[in-house]
Parts: C-alpha cells; sequence; structure tokens
C-alpha cells in the first residue's frame, strides 16, 4: 500500500482552486517506468498541448490525472478534490475523450447522445446539432458502424456539449481529416474563450499546438521535460551552431541545456536565454566566425530536446 507524505495528501494552498494538478506521480507497468515523478499544475483558462514520442506515458498520466488510474504513488487533483475522489459536482464539470472511444456499440448515435445528454445540466443541444450537422453525420447510425475518425467525432461532440470547465482529450485529432481537425480547433478555443474553460490535449500535430495552445508540456522518458508557455518557449529557446573549425570550450557555456556533435562537423548547442536581447554573457570574446544563433521551432525544440535526454539516459 503507497503511504503518501504530508506535501503528498494536499494541493499546495495557493493552487488549491486550480482545475488540475499533481504531485510526484510515479507509475511502473512491470519493470518498465512509466511515470517518474510527475509535477504539473495546470492555470485556470489555459489550453496545454501535452506532447511526446510514443511510449513516453501520456496517455497513462492523463488516466491519473483524471482519477482513471491509480499511480503507484503521489497524487493528482481536480479543484483541490482528490481525483480518485470525485464527487458528481466535479465529474459534471469535466469533458474527457480517451484516444479510442469505447462504448454504446449498440445503440444509435442520437440515442446515445440523448442517453447521455440526462446526466449533465448544462447540456448544449444546439452545439451538438451544430457539430452533427458540420460532420455530415446521420445521427440514425448505430456507433457499432462508425468509422474511427467518425467514433472520434460523437466523443468529441459528447464531452463538449455539457460544456465542461475542464476538457482532456488524448490525442483527439489522430483519426480526424483535416476538416474536422480544424473544427475541433474551433471549438476548443471558443470554448475556452466563452466559458473559460481549461483545456488539456496531447497531439504528435505541432501545428496543431502553435494554432491553439497557450502553454506547452513535453514528456520524455516518464519524465516532464519542459513545461511553459508558447511564447515564453518561442523568445527564449535558440540553437546555436558552432563552426567544426573552432574549439568548443569543454565547459557549458551560459545558458546551454545540451549539445551534440554533428554529422557535417560542427556542434549543436541547445540554448536557453533570458529574457532580452539574443546574448551570451560571460563569452568576453564574443562567439566564433561563422557561429550563427537560430530561432527554434517547436518541432525542432522537441527533437533537441528528447534527443538530448536520450542520451542523457
Amino acid at each position: 500500500m503507497n503511504v503518501l507524505t504530508r506535501e503528498e495528501q494536499a494541493p499546495a494552498p495557493a493552487l488549491a482552486a486550480w482545475p488540475l494538478q499533481a504531485q510526484a506521480l510515479h507509475k511502473r507497468y512491470g519493470p518498465q517506468c512509466v511515470l517518474d515523478g510527475v509535477t504539473l499544475a495546470v492555470a485556470p483558462g489555459s489550453i496545454l498541448g501535452l506532447v511526446g514520442r510514443n511510449g513516453a506515458g501520456k496517455s497513462t498520466l492523463l488516466e491519473c490525472l483524471l482519477g482513471l488510474r491509480a499511480p503507484d504513488a503521489g497524487q493528482a487533483w481536480l479543484w483541490g478534490v482528490p481525483a480518485r475522489s470525485l464527487g458528481e459536482a466535479e465529474k459534471n464539470r469535466l469533458g474527457y475523450v480517451p484516444q479510442r472511444p469505447e462504448g454504446f456499440d449498440w445503440l444509435r448515435i442520437e440515442q446515445m447522445l440523448g442517453l447521455v445528454a440526462g446526466l449533465y445540466p448544462r447540456w448544449d443541444k444546439a452545439l451538438v446539432q451544430r457539430m452533427l450537422d458540420a460532420a455530415g453525420m446521420d445521427t440514425r447510425r448505430r456507433m457499432l458502424t462508425l468509422s474511427p475518425g467518425e467514433r472520434q467525432q460523437v466523443a468529441i461532440i459528447r464531452a463538449l456539449a455539457p460544456r465542461p470547465q475542464l476538457l482532456v482529450l488524448d490525442e483527439p485529432a489522430s483519426a480526424l481529416d483535416p476538416l474536422a481537425r480544424r473544427a475541433l480547433l474551433r471549438e476548443i478555443v471558443d470554448l475556452a474563450a466563452q466559458e473559460g474553460t481549461t483545456v488539456v490535449f496531447s497531439t504528435h500535430i505541432i501545428s496543431d499546438l502553435e494554432r491553439v495552445a497557450s502553454h506547452i508540456a513535453l514528456l520524455h522518458q516518464g519524465q516532464m521535460r519542459l513545461h511553459a508557455g508558447l511564447d515564453d518557449i518561442k523568445d527564449g529557446w535558440r540553437r546555436l551552431w558552432w563552426p567544426p573549425a573552432a574549439p568548443l570550450p569543454e565547459m557549458a557555456l551560459p545558458a546551454e541545456v545540451s549539445r551534440r556533435p554533428l554529422p557535417e562537423g560542427g556542434w549543436s548547442l541547445l540554448l536557453r536565454l533570458e529574457p532580452g536581447p539574443d546574448a551570451l554573457p560571460g563569452l568576453p570574446e564574443g562567439l566564433p566566425a561563422g557561429a550563427r544563433l537560430h530561432p527554434l521551432p517547436l518541432e525542432d525544440l522537441f527533437v533537441e530536446m528528447a534527443g538530448a535526454a536520450q542520451g542523457a539516459a
């Protein structure tokens, strides 16, 4: 039996009303460590994009955050309530779409949505009809006959219709075509803007993050490698190309996070700069001739960070 420390028994007082937070989550499946001390706090009204390689632990993390799976150690809270002890009030404020929606196979779409609607006092019939019309979906079809993309669309409608205060989506666009994906992103932004809804969604599609996310979290090998605002990430991270002809100092440069040799020679250095002009304080002689400092696209940053973590493992 796991015994929680005093710190794990209650969320930080300043964050108690935040919609989602976790402290030191650990989870193993046999010899495999899936979550290795993950701590996370999601601010009200934010849209957090969760990224990571296949097998990084994203789905397990979301399930532990929502109380759907028990961690081996650590604790998660929704609005200050332990995730494994949610009452009806908290559940009515929550929308969730798993990576592979299942269930209700014997019902028609209209029957399933009608059944679920009775559970939520804020069910938005107009939103349901608008999304069904946009998808061109015949609600008389049985759930069993739906394609993976259609099933995912219905699950998304089911999660959005109650106008939740917290919406958690696990790879919601993985089976959607580009038009359906764009429609989903619009609904996420509208829900956050109109209702102040907090959104957490995992995805492999970096362009989706750049369109809607206010914050980014990178999970790699069970650890949270990065959690910051999207603007802060774009402004603060740079790649420095170090030319082959110049000797690279053995000691890490100011602001250096990682370094790796390039096949064609030279080095790629990942830097995290403080706000302000791109500069590297502490190098009185400046950078060598030919060195170049570049902004780092999100996808490149994730590749660099995952590669650095892999090399350090």
